[in-house]
């Protein structure tokens, strides 16, 4: 079985963190997003995964070569020299997605983090028996979002609603598709849209069903979301491997540290922490809510909380940093210095604090 992850742009709104790493290799709880999706899908059987991608390939196969020899799964890169939106990449894969055996594919969109329930979607495309499965998440607000109509009990999917001003449904598109090849019949080699132009057409042929996706969803491509994601990946861990979370006097509720990182006395972790590989937290450190990436260094007494702490940063003695601060690569916050929602850009050394959410360049 074939897959393709939709790896798309620059991830400008992920900057600063993308300025150092394309967006699919920024790590989430430890690892680098897309092989989230990348194990969820070799563990349903997908041989072969490829990307589509249309800004630094060499960067992402370099990358993913390690990982193609440890989970033993073939990653390929197919390049656009225009973006062509989420429909065209499709027909530009075609040759590397159709292999004769008639067996469907997946798509997914490489901001999504979810359980990933694959197998129940394959079995679910199979009973139904139409040209194409998506998954549909339900959210609280669909006024934002591009809304899909369906009927409950079949799964059948009517129409689609983009950003509803009234009522219809409160189930989205959750970025994760099975598709039969016949689908690629319906894509040209052009920008296109495949919500918007190519599943209403599927639906007006009544040929696509839509599988509400159990436990938790959320699309990390932007910071705040990306918090709101992992405390909903830790609380998913909990349930159903809490053997993976941190424990101890100084762990409070849901938190992620590497083996390799070091943490020293009287400091408080969590809830919603990830801590990465080499990272090493002083004593008497207070952190929750917050993403500390590889070498990275917290020294004694900083208090760090709503937050993303960029690869080899340092956060001075002292110093409070809060409100979605993301640091990128190699930043150096000073001692005692105060960030309120500052976004900075790597290499930078913060000698003064930080009062209002502003961009340092």
């Amino acid at each position: 079985m074939k897959a393709l992850i939709l790896v798309g742009g620059f991830g400008t709104r992920l900057r600063p963190l993308t300025l150092s790493f394309p967006k699919p290799l920024v790590d989430f709880a430890n690892k680098p997003m897309i092989l989230h999706q990348i194990e969820a899908l070799k563990a349903i059987g997908v041989t072969e995964v490829v990307l589509a991608i249309n800004y630094q390939p060499e960067v992402m196969l370099n990358f993913l070569k390690d990982f193609e020899e440890k989970l033993g799964i073939k990653i390929t890169c197919s390049q656009e020299t225009e973006p062509l939106g989420t429909a065209g990449p499709l027909a530009l894969a075609r040759d590397k997605l159709i292999d004769g055996s008639g067996e469907p594919f997946f798509v997914l969109n490489s901001d999504v983090i979810s359980e990933y329930p694959l197998k129940e979607m394959i079995e679910f495309h199979k009973a139904h028996g139409g040209e194409a499965s998506i998954m549909v998440t339900k959210v609280d607000e669909p006024s934002k979002y591009g809304v899909v109509v369906m009927e409950e009990t079949t799964g059948l999917v009517e129409k689609f609603v983009e950003k509803p001003k009234l009522f219809v449904g409160n189930k989205i598109n959750a970025g994760i598709y099975l598709l039969n090849p016949s689908v690629l019949d319906r894509i040209e080699l052009r920008p296109t849209s495949i919500e918007k132009e190519i599943f209403p057409k599927i639906a007006a042929a009544k040929m696509l069903y839509a599988m509400v996706l159990p436990g938790f969803w959320m699309d990390i491509g932007q910071p705040r979301d990306y918090i709101s994601g992992l405390t909903l990946y830790l609380d998913s861990l909990k349930k159903k491997s809490s053997s993976k979370l941190a424990s101890g006097a100084h762990i409070v509720g849901n938190v992620i540290v590497d083996e390799t990182a070091k943490i020293g006395e009287g400091c408080l972790i969590g809830p919603d922490v990830a801590i990465g590989p080499g990272c090493i937290i002083e004593a008497g450190v207070r952190v929750s809510r917050c993403t500390v990436m590889r070498g990275a260094r917290i020294k004694k007494h900083a208090c760090i909380s709503s937050s993303i702490i960029g690869w080899h940063s340092t956060v001075g003695q002292w110093a409070r940093v809060e409100n979605m601060t993301i640091l990128g690569e190699d930043v150096h916050v000073c001692d005692e210095i105060y960030s309120n929602g500052g976004v900075v850009l790597p290499h930078k050394e913060i000698k003064s604090s930080i009062l209002k959410p502003e961009i340092v360049m």
